[in-house]
């Protein structure tokens, strides 16, 4: 390949590379509205499994649900059940997490920033307890 052809497909793939940078950047500030309005801090949504345990705290699942994540196509069912109780957590509905799901960048924006929308605690219920820090993990629970 000659250069005159890697500088057109460069110059083809800019753009594309620079909007999917564009949406990665607005959906860390989103997630990062989100994990302020759960309580926690925001820098928590930037690294990588722990974030993934942040997100498990707030909508009230235990830890081992992480290990969940990493079994193929249990992954898919299980992000799904995360993301329905992460609505429900925001009190919002079914509606909202197909949205979620289909539309993630447009339906994270919304819920960060509408400020009606409010964490209203583990899956919806404000008296259910938290799940145990991840200092516990390997502790016992009784």
């Amino acid at each position: 390949m000659d250069n005159a052809n890697s500088g057109a497909i460069f110059a083809f793939l800019v753009p594309f590379l620079l909007f999917g940078i564009g949406i990665a950047v607005f959906s860390i500030i989103c997630m990062w509205k989100i994990y302020r309005k759960a309580g926690f801090e925001g820098w928590e949504c930037i690294i990588p499994i722990y974030s993934t345990l942040i997100l498990l705290r707030i909508i009230g699942k235990p830890w081992w649900w992480l290990l969940m994540f990493f079994i193929p196509f249990a992954n898919i069912i299980f992000g799904i059940m995360a993301i329905d109780l992460l609505s429900k957590s925001f009190g919002k509905g079914t509606g909202f997490t197909l949205g979620l799901v289909f539309l993630s960048f447009i339906f994270l924006a919304i819920m960060a920033f509408d400020r009606t929308i409010v964490y209203q605690g583990p899956a919806g219920d404000p008296n259910a307890p938290r799940p145990q820090d991840i200092n516990s993990i390997g502790k016992s629970l009784v």
